[in-house]
């Protein structure tokens, strides 16, 4: 069995001032989506589905065509592309918005756009991050061992350190668990950055408490997910009752640890919290740009990667 991996590729990136999911990061241009495709290939994936905003999907799936043509899965077949295009207008039937809303309804949104393109077990990641090739074996193990699971899910965490930017604070949600590594939580801390005493302090944004020190091993989500297709008819419902009360606003968000979190409170659906030594890496501002261009052409230089990643 062959998971799919979905990129979630729909955002502008406006604390970075651009389109980062196109921004050429490697030595001869490479996207972090296309370390992300590359190393999900190594881990056993068979399709790609991106959620991207209509304006640009045109670009994008030529771009895409044109790179991958040629590319084949670890069994020789044909690597697959699906495109599905997120909007702030495809919500379920009987829904009225906002007319001055502008922004789509969130990450848990964009995944139920891929619904009707989806029907083995998947991985959900954002397009503009770096996960490195241990997330990507991990998480395709675990979707080959529970394809067949309803209920089932699970989420890859980073230990926090892993995870920071030196060009200012970012957020994060801390994954908290039980002895059987089963997710109970994921609370959001903003403004996380190691300081110059080399602790780690963030705010919690469930307690309203700020400059809380946090445990630099402790595991945290960067929207790394493996899902079961069942996933999709559970969320769909949480999401019309969450526009039951919020199809009004201008700005609220269908966010995936909202889903997971009410499956799991519902007793729904259970999330494993597996566990990687990948250091991320991303572009969450501008500045963080030039290390990342460093990184990756670390990683060719030292035979991690090919170098072009696609000949």
């Amino acid at each position: 069995m062959k998971p799919t991996l979905l990129v979630l590729a729909a955002g502008m990136g406006s604390r970075y001032g651009g389109l980062k999911q196109m921004d050429g990061l490697g030595p001869n241009g490479e996207t972090i989506i296309d370390y992300s495709i590359y190393d999900a290939v190594q881990a056993g994936f068979g399709k790609v589905v991106y959620i991207v905003r209509e304006y640009f999907r045109a670009q994008m799936e030529e771009t895409v065509r044109a790179k991958y043509s040629h590319v084949k899965c670890i069994d020789g077949s044909p690597l697959e592309f699906v495109f599905v295009t997120q909007e702030l207008d495809k919500i379920p039937a009987g829904y009225s918005l906002n007319p001055e809303r502008q922004k789509p309804w969130g990450t848990a949104h964009a995944v139920l756009m891929a619904k009707d393109v989806i029907h083995e077990p998947f991985a959900v990641i954002n397009g503009d991050d770096y996960y490195g090739k241990d997330s990507f074996r991990i998480l395709g193990d675990w979707l080959r061992a529970h394809g067949t699971t309803s209920g089932s899910y699970c989420i890859v965490g980073f230990e926090l350190e892993n995870t920071l930017s030196e060009s200012g604070g970012v957020s994060r949600g801390i994954c908290f668990y039980d002895k059987d590594q089963h997710l109970t939580d994921v609370v959001e801390h903003l403004n996380i950055a190691r300081e110059e005493d080399g602790v780690v302090y963030g705010d919690n944004s469930t307690t309203g408490q700020t400059h809380v020190v946090l445990d630099g091993k402790a595991l945290c989500s960067m929207n790394m997910w493996g899902f079961t297709p069942d996933y999709f008819d559970k969320s769909e419902s949480i999401f019309k009752a969450f526009l039951d009360k919020n199809s009004q606003e201008l700005k609220k968000e269908y966010y995936i640890p909202f889903a997971v979190d009410t499956i799991i409170k519902d007793g729904q659906g259970q999330c494993d919290v597996l566990s990687t030594p990948s250091r991320w890496f991303g572009v969450t501002y501008k500045e963080d740009r030039p290390a990342v261009v460093a990184k990756f052409k670390e990683l060719a230089d030292n035979g991690t990667y090919p170098s072009p990643l696609y000949q």
